[in-house]
């Protein structure tokens, strides 16, 4: 993604050869495309097990049950619904990161972003992409374990649990999303520089 964005929108990129916010948002939606090709069966496989624990046996067991049922159709059941939260969470995710961490830095006028800034910055992303993409994934794990579509599920779940329903689960992912995420992109960005010091 971020090779793409340099090579083809070359005038997004900063005067100092960053990218720009703009750039990283559309690096990290295209990265979505792959991770929910990759999640997507394991997260199927997961919801199934989750729902009925007496007909699968263990990961294996039901990865070969619902491949047997439906070949790999099956398996990949609800990859449209895990791009449409990955495509949009992605960006959430990488564009948030950056924009937070440089604002933080400019505002305290400092030459670098600092690990208060990186994790600040981390936490705040990890926030964010769960705002956005809850509702999407509470759909999806409904339609990885049923036999509707997307639109069908939507409109099922809101007609009998309200859209409430599209935020169940919220203040724990929040949670767990601050100290997850800012620990992730702390230790990202210090490997970086160990890696590369004049980063």
């Amino acid at each position: 993604g971020k090779s793409y964005t340099r090579n083809y929108m070359p005038s997004w990129t900063l005067p100092n050869g960053e990218l720009s916010v703009p750039q990283i948002a559309l690096a990290g939606a295209f990265s979505g495309i792959p991770q929910a090709a990759v999640i997507g069966p394991s997260e199927r496989i997961k919801c199934l097990m989750q729902v009925d624990k007496v007909k699968y046996k263990s990961f294996m067991d039901c990865t070969q049950q619902v491949y047997k049922e439906g070949g790999i159709r099956s398996i990949y059941k609800g990859f449209g619904a895990t791009l449409a939260r990955d495509l949009p969470g992605n960006l959430t995710y990488f564009a948030s990161y950056e924009l937070t961490r440089r604002t933080i830095t400019r505002a305290r006028d400092l030459e670098k972003p600092d690990m208060m800034t990186n994790l600040f910055a981390g936490g705040m992303a990890g926030v964010w992409n769960w705002i956005i993409v809850l509702p999407i994934d509470t759909i999806k794990s409904r339609v990885q374990t049923s036999s509707k579509g997307f639109l069908e599920v939507f409109h099922h779940l809101v007609r009998t649990e309200g859209y409430s329903a599209l935020y169940h689960g919220l203040s724990p992912a929040l949670l767990r999303a601050f100290p997850a995420n800012a620990a992730c992109f702390a230790g990202v960005e210090t490997v970086r520089k160990f890696m590369n010091p004049e980063y």
